[in-house]
């Protein structure tokens, strides 16, 4: 099996894509507007921060020619600014099942934005608990986060309607598998960008493993995951590395298609490293607030790490109207 990264990825991009995702803005900006009248102004999906930290990015030396790209292209360590979140529209209790959020900002870059709009101020990256994206596309999730927005009822009517009375149980059960997967914190547990990026004629998925040193999971953590981490960063140092997959072909590593799992192994090209803090200090707290006013988003990017494939195109669009929805822009 051929693992060499390859350059020869493209994207296809649809004649009707600036109308769907303007129409998926409007309605992702209505669900924001109901949300916000019952939890206060906020953000769209991954409303419910749970805590936030600040770092360092160390680029490591020594990286193989593709990975030495942009934000990887020299040894250096950057400021990081780290956001935790669950990811529903809802600020739910922790212990119900959901995708979990792990966002970051890198300061200190230098380079072309990817938004086209000069110089980029920062690379973020925005990571869930899962490997891969439960959905094909940017417009089948739509229909499906706009269907959930308004209840489990709703949702299973919708499942009905969109896949038969046959299919809607087999869509319903692999829903709840990824919303239940097991998930022992945001220290110990692998976190996954789930869709490509740019890393310069490359194309990357990224991963963050935990170090063993974070420590392994504890019973009773869901019942509050910021507790859980802000416990372990208070006590001592955390760590992880930061991974990059790469596009081999159009198979095994398909850019338009978020569904299917990359095969490709990973390479290690940087560590994202926490030092002990106290985030229910003041000082703890002040970040907290900068970080929840701040945006996060996988566009803040330097031109070198553009975002790729159609769930990405999405987002630029429908992430910029929930970020003036909430006043952040």
């Amino acid at each position: 099996m051929n693992d060499a990264p390859s350059t020869q990825w493209k994207e296809q991009i649809a004649d009707d894509e600036g109308e769907r995702y303007a129409a998926a803005a409007a309605q992702f900006a209505e669900i924001q507007q109901r949300k916000s009248k019952r939890y206060g102004s906020g953000r769209t999906l991954h409303r419910k921060q749970l805590t936030a930290a600040h770092g360092t990015l160390e680029v490591l030396d020594g990286l193989p020619g593709w990975a030495r790209q942009g934000l990887f292209a020299q040894p250096r360590d950057h400021e990081v600014w780290l956001r935790l979140s669950n990811g529903g529209f809802d600020k739910a209790r922790d212990s119900v099942p959901d995708i979990r959020g792990f966002a970051f900002r890198v300061f200190g870059v230098e380079g072309d934005s990817a938004l086209g709009s000069g110089p980029a101020t920062s690379q973020d990256f925005t990571l869930i608990n899962q490997e891969m994206f439960a959905f094909r596309g940017s417009a089948e999730f739509v229909d499906f986060a706009v269907a959930a927005s308004y209840g489990n009822g709703n949702l299973l009517k919708f499942l009905f309607r969109r896949y038969g009375l046959f299919g809607a149980p087999a869509q319903l059960g692999r829903m709840l598998k990824v919303a239940g997967k097991a998930f022992g914190g945001f220290a110990t547990e692998p976190l996954y960008s789930c869709v490509p990026m740019a890393n310069g004629p490359y194309a990357v998925r990224v991963r963050l493993m935990p170090a063993s040193a974070n420590g392994q999971p504890k019973a009773g953590a869901k019942q509050d995951w910021s507790a859980d981490f802000n416990a372990r960063l208070k006590a001592g140092p955390l760590h992880w590395e930061l991974q990059l997959q790469p596009y081999v072909n159009d198979s095994r590593t398909p850019i338009e298609d978020a569904s299917v799992n990359w095969d490709t192994p990973y390479t290690t090209v940087a560590r994202l490293m926490l030092p002990a803090q106290d985030a229910t200090s003041p000082q703890g707290l002040e970040l907290a607030a900068k970080v929840e006013a701040t945006t996060i988003d996988p566009w803040q990017a330097l031109a070198a790490h553009r975002p790729l494939g159609d769930v990405q195109r999405a987002r630029k669009v429908v992430y910029f109207q929930s970020q003036k929805g909430r006043g952040a822009v």
